[in-house]
């Protein structure tokens, strides 16, 4: 007699391979399930009292104001030295071009800041950032105020561009932290505006002090301004980035609770600072490099922002030379296009309003309904220009070319507002590369069109130089039209865009 194969009363039945598999498997993940719930219950939430958009709104507008202000010195301080160019060049015994590296030096530190705040910030939360990198900003403008020698001098003014660069890039992020999607354009468009009216004041400024007092009384202004700024950022600027707002909350309940269970997901995350510093230097330039629609926004960007800067030599000339100004005469001169400016941020309820009907008719736009105010920006900028060339004339009156720039500073900020508009949305898996890649960019160009400023006009002339620079702007202009219509199908060939 064989046994029988069936189960007695009170004996487990026999599993084959597979199935004893199978029950081992659906174990697993039981245990995985409980021990994720149990890891869940750990893992702190943002509550009202940590959300910076449930701060009181007097002090989320205090820390907007303080952030721009600070924003303001920071891109003031790279055109005030635009009158200090022939004394320092007489104090230290070298050439103009060796003065006017004060300028583009300190330009190029604003463009290479960023690829280290940037992951430094994602690290460390964005208030660190600023209240070490502004502190150094002011203790490295001192150097430049006593500066022995040229080489003093020059060092110091790019490690404080360098310093100084998280209130152009990191600053926005703050902005967008503490007011929801629906109230944020009014702040971010007070935030927005200083990077553009910075350059334009520092003229101004630095006008008033070199036509009354010593070269170095510039700095001393500007150490002063950054001292204020800084305990402003001390006092009224909070921590707004939630992941780490979240890490500090992990670490004091750890500490109240003596439970070491509890975490943050920053906590969780592989952050290798090294690694995501070097990301940061290379992306944005493998952009520029392999995507041809980034590499001519940024170059047309860039050739802008290069004549905004360029002005800084060329209206001394225009104004000094063909009218008899004096320092703070001129400086004063910069007011047409900062009015331009304001023009331009005065059109954005029109944009925005532009963009809701469009939603609520259609559904969100594809990225290349940005660029419209961009087209409008560009052809502002070539008339602009032709209309300053042909006003420079001795004859002509003064107020002419004030006018004529008028609408080069409007232009300017349509150009620069669509394009990062437009990078941002376009290539938003790797937003921080494009605007990195853009932002070094135009900090090249920058750099490098005011030491050549002063000779091109004198060879060519007033009238010729600007108008080749007119040329340049119009061969340029078609670009946000081109990429309106064939963007799409670029960005359906990029390995960056979306």
């Amino acid at each position: 007699m064989f046994p029988s194969s069936s189960p007695t009363l009170g004996t487990s039945p026999t599993l084959t391979l597979d199935e004893r598999e199978a029950f081992n498997q659906d174990r697993r993940v039981e245990w995985d399930r409980s021990a994720l719930l149990r890891e869940k219950k750990y893992e702190v939430q943002l509550g009202p009292e940590d959300d910076p958009q449930a701060l009181p709104l007097f002090r989320r507008w205090l820390a907007v104001a303080t952030i721009s202000g600070t924003a303001l010195c920071v891109a003031c301080a790279s055109s005030i030295a635009a009158f200090t160019v022939d004394p320092v060049s007489q104090q230290f015994h070298v050439g103009k071009e060796v003065a006017i590296l004060g300028i583009s030096l300190y330009v190029m530190g604003l463009g290479t800041g960023p690829l280290f705040s940037g992951p430094l910030s994602e690290v460390y939360g964005r208030n660190i950032v600023y209240r070490v990198t502004f502190v150094l900003f002011f203790a490295f403008t001192f150097p430049v105020a006593f500066a022995p020698d040229i080489a003093v001098y020059l060092t110091f003014r790019f490690v404080s561009g360098f310093c100084g660069a998280a209130f152009l890039s990191v600053a926005g992020g703050s902005v967008s932290d503490m007011f929801s999607n629906a109230k944020v354009g009014t702040p971010m468009a007070v935030y927005t505006i200083t990077p553009f009216l910075g350059p334009e004041l520092g003229p101004l400024l630095s006008g008033f002090i070199n036509q009354n007092t010593t070269w170095r009384w510039t700095y001393y202004f500007l150490i002063i301004w950054s001292f204020f700024q800084a305990v402003a950022l001390i006092c009224f600027v909070p921590e707004t980035y939630i992941p780490v707002i979240l890490k500090r909350k992990a670490q004091r309940l750890r500490v109240t609770t003596g439970d070491q269970q509890y975490y943050a997901p920053l906590e969780k995350e592989n952050n290798n600072l090294g690694y995501a510093i070097l990301i940061s230097c290379y992306r944005p330039f493998q952009l520029i490099l392999f995507d041809r629609m980034a590499l001519l926004i940024d170059v047309w960007n860039a050739f802008i922002l290069g004549i905004q800067y360029l002005a800084f030599e060329v209206f001394p000339i225009i104004f000094m030379e063909n009218h008899g100004f004096n320092l703070q005469m001129t400086g004063l001169t910069f007011l047409g296009i900062a009015i331009g400016f304001f023009i331009g941020l005065a059109t954005t309820p029109y944009w925005n309003g532009r963009y809701t009907r469009f939603v609520e008719k259609h559904g969100d736009p594809p990225p290349e309904f940005r660029l419209v105010m961009g087209q409008v920006g560009a052809v502002l900028v070539s008339v602009s220009l032709f209309w300053l060339a042909f006003t420079t004339y001795k004859y002509i009156h003064w107020i002419a070319p004030i006018i004529a720039s008028v609408p080069l500073g409007t232009g300017t900020y349509l150009v620069f507002t669509s394009s990062f508009t437009y990078l941002v949305v376009a290539y938003r898996p790797i937003a921080a590369s494009a605007m990195a890649s853009n932002s070094a960019m135009r900090a090249t160009f920058a750099a490098a069109f005011p030491l050549f400023a002063t000779q091109m006009y004198h060879t060519l002339g007033t009238v010729g130089a600007t108008l080749l620079l007119a040329s340049v702007a119009t061969a340029m202009a078609p670009l946000p039209f081109v990429f309106y219509h064939v963007g799409a199908r670029l960005r359906e060939k990029s390995k960056f865009a979306v």
